[in-house]
C-alpha cells in the first residue's frame, strides 16, 4: 500500500480549504439501468425541481456569500437543461464531468465507460462551451480504469475517492497522474434528505439543521487538521427552500473562517499540482 497522502500547505497563510459542489443530476440519476422510470411523471417531476428551481436558488446563495462553486453536470442535463447550464458558466462556476446519463464506471465496459466520457464532453462543450477539468464519477463508484481513461483525456483531477483528508497525487503510471480531490459519505446530501419509492432512500428524511450540525462538525474536524472539506449538494435536494436557507447558514458560517480558503475544485486541484507532490496510489486488493 502507499503511505498516507501527505499535509497540503495552502495558499496565502490559510491553514485548510473547503468546496461548496453540486451534482446537477436531475433525470440521468433515475434512468440510467432504469429507463421504465421515465414512465412515472411524479418521479420525473421531483428530479426536474433541480434544474428548474433548485439551480437559480443555489445561483443566488453563491453570489451573496462570494463563492465560486463546481458543478458537475452530466451531459444529459446540459442538453435537456442547456439554458441552465449556461447560467452556471455565467455566474462565473467551474463546470465538471459527471457522465453523460450518470452511468456508474463499474457497471459498464471499458469501451461504454471511455464512450459515456466522450460523449459527456461533447455535450458540455456543445451547450455550454467548455471542456472539464475535472471528474466525479456517478454514484462516486470510480473503476480501476477510470484513472487512465482521464488522463487520456487530459482532465488535471477527479474527486471520487475516499482516501484522505487532504488532495494528493493520483498515480496513473510511472509519468503521468492526476490530483484526487477526496470525498465521503457524510458530506453529501443524498444520505440525508433522498426519497423516491423503489428507487431510493428509507423513508427517513432528516432536517436541514440535523444535516447543517453533521456538515459542520466535519468541516470543524477537517478545518483542525489542516484538511479539505468538500461538500456535495444536489439541487433536486438541498435546492428546496428550508435546505437551501441552512446551507445559506453554513455558507455565512465557513466563509467567516479567516484561516479557511473556500474555492472551487479547480482552484484546489491547481494549487496542488503546483506542489509538486510525489504521486501515491490505491492499491487492488490481494485476493
Amino acid at each position: 500500500m502507499s503511505p498516507a497522502a501527505e499535509a497540503i500547505t495552502w495558499p496565502d497563510g490559510k491553514t485548510s480549504a473547503a468546496a461548496f459542489t453540486f451534482d446537477v443530476d436531475a433525470e440521468s440519476a433515475i434512468l440510467w439501468g432504469a429507463p421504465e422510470n421515465a414512465d412515472r411523471m411524479s418521479v420525473i417531476s421531483h428530479q426536474a425541481y433541480g434544474p428548474l428551481v433548485g439551480v437559480p436558488r443555489l445561483l443566488d446563495l453563491l453570489e451573496r456569500h462570494r463563492i465560486r462553486s463546481t458543478f458537475f453536470v452530466p451531459g444529459y442535463t446540459a442538453h435537456r437543461y442547456p439554458g441552465v447550464v449556461r447560467d452556471i458558466v455565467a455566474a462565473g462556476h467551474e463546470i465538471g464531468h459527471h457522465g453523460y446519463l450518470h452511468e456508474q464506471p463499474t457497471g459498464v465496459t471499458a469501451e461504454e465507460e471511455a464512450a459515456n466520457l466522450d460523449r459527456g464532453l461533447d455535450a458540455l462543450a456543445e451547450v455550454a462551451g467548455v471542456r472539464p477539468v475535472g471528474y466525479r464519477a456517478p454514484m462516486w463508484d470510480l473503476s480501476w480504469r477510470s484513472p487512465a481513461l482521464l488522463a487520456e483525456r487530459g482532465f488535471l483531477y477527479d474527486s471520487s475517492l475516499m482516501d484522505a483528508d487532504v488532495p494528493y497525487e493520483l498515480s496513473v503510471n510511472d509519468s503521468t497522474s492526476l490530483v484526487e480531490i477526496p470525498i465521503q459519505w457524510a458530506l453529501d446530501d443524498w444520505e440525508q434528505y433522498c426519497f423516491l419509492p423503489d428507487i431510493s432512500g428509507s423513508g427517513l428524511i432528516e432536517t436541514p439543521a440535523k444535516a447543517r450540525e453533521l456538515w459542520q462538525a466535519e468541516f470543524e474536524g477537517l478545518r483542525e487538521i489542516g484538511g479539505c472539506w468538500v461538500l456535495t449538494n444536489h439541487p433536486f435536494l438541498t435546492g428546496r427552500p428550508s435546505r437551501a436557507r441552512e446551507l445559506g447558514q453554513l455558507m455565512e458560517y465557513v466563509t467567516s473562517c479567516s484561516d479557511v480558503w473556500v474555492a472551487s475544485l479547480e482552484e484546489i486541484a491547481t494549487h496542488v499540482r503546483s506542489l509538486g507532490l510525489p504521486p501515491r496510489s490505491v492499491a487492488y486488493p490481494d485476493l
